[in-house]
């Protein structure tokens, strides 16, 4: 239970909300998998508050999450409060998934964890046997070279209508995040600098 409640406390903090406000977002995710799921399995794992999260009020809003990646490493994997991005090629982006949960209104100090899998060298041959297949133990050699990173960063502000939850990975690890409801080839896009950044030779981080 005190692992638990510790788990709560630091969403709590990232997002910047009351307890009240944290549940009342769990609720509101709690609703979105009964939705997709017809309540049956929400059910049978939450009993009673399953109920309660089915019948959420709209205090929390959701938006679908896409990522671009602007290094030569490729992105496995990644979260944005625990909800999942698509796997991002090196230097590409734009695919979305469903979806991240935000405050309605936003409000000063709204904090997301953006956690990533990383593959430094996603274009290496590896071995393959008669099939075509990668043998199982070189493509173990090849993601033991995979690394873990995590950073918690503001969320800027928005407006009632969120579009997307926009992750830019950066060189060095470094990562932002951004709520514009424009896209890369809009001439009002307000991120076009970081598609202008240049993967340094060596970061001073590493």
């Amino acid at each position: 239970m005190e692992i638990l409640n510790k788990m709560v406390n630091k969403i709590r903090f990232c997002f910047g909300l009351s307890q009240d406000a944290f549940f009342q977002m769990l609720s509101f995710r709690l609703r979105q998998i009964c939705l997709e799921s017809r309540c049956k399995a929400v059910m049978l794992s939450f009993g009673v508050f399953s109920v309660g999260a089915c019948n959420a009020g709209p205090e929390m809003v959701s938006a679908p999450i896409t990522g671009y990646n602007h290094t030569s490493a490729s992105i496995i994997r990644f979260s944005v409060n625990g909800a999942g991005g698509p796997h991002i090629l090196p230097n590409q982006g734009g695919g979305e998934v469903c979806c991240g949960v935000l405050p309605v209104q936003w409000k000063p100090g709204i904090r997301a964890i953006i956690e990533w899998d990383k593959d430094p060298n996603p274009y290496k041959k590896l071995k393959r046997d008669k099939y075509g297949q990668i043998i199982k133990e070189e493509g173990v050699r090849h993601a033991a070279n995979y690394s873990h990173h995590s950073a918690t960063v503001e969320v800027p502000r928005y407006a009632e209508k969120v579009c997307a939850l926009q992750v830019h990975f950066l060189p060095c690890d470094d990562v932002k995040i951004s709520t514009t409801c424009f896209t890369p080839g809009n001439p009002n896009y307000p991120d076009k600098a970081y598609f202008q950044i240049k993967e340094p030779a060596s970061c001073s981080n590493h």
